[in-house]
């Protein structure tokens, strides 16, 4: 039988907005998600973190993760550079990203897609929507899909 999500399995928040990534940690918590959660609040940060260099070089500092949460608009490199980053990738790009944003821009819709991510859902305005699209999340990332370990 496979597993999904595995519960000691890494996953990647990429969020620049503090409250956010702690209404997604709090979620989690609450829907009984344990696995260890790693946060980085800027794209060229995400980037050192999923390529293991630079501070985090060290690869028990930087685990490569098995789900990854990303915020389109981040300061310096955005979302969707870092998304490109590492669909463009062999060895990375079979890591799902799921796209997190607040824009429901057709253009930006369409090219996280053809970079290849993994799906696009957008950031509820209010705590009760965000429980719900964590726990949508949950259901289907860390339950249904089927994930490459």
């Amino acid at each position: 039988m496979h597993m999904s999500l595995h519960p000691k399995s890494p996953i990647l928040i990429v969020e620049d907005s503090l409250v956010d990534f702690e209404v997604i940690v709090e979620s989690f918590e609450e829907l009984g998600i344990l696995n260890p959660i790693y946060h980085c609040k800027e794209g060229e940060e995400a980037l050192d973190f999923i390529f293991q260099r630079g501070e985090y070089s060290n690869k028990a500092k930087a685990p490569r993760p098995t789900l990854i949460l990303l915020d389109l608009n981040l300061p310096g490199t955005d979302g969707r550079e870092v998304l490109a980053e590492i669909k463009k990738d062999n060895f990375l790009k079979s890591i799902p990203v799921v796209v997190l944003t607040t824009s429901t821009n057709e253009r930006d819709i369409e090219k996280c897609y053809s970079y290849g991510a993994n799906s696009y859902l957008q950031k509820p305005i209010d705590v009760e929507g965000f429980s719900r699209l964590m726990k949508a999340i949950k259901e289907f990332w860390c339950e249904l899909a089927i994930l490459p370990q």
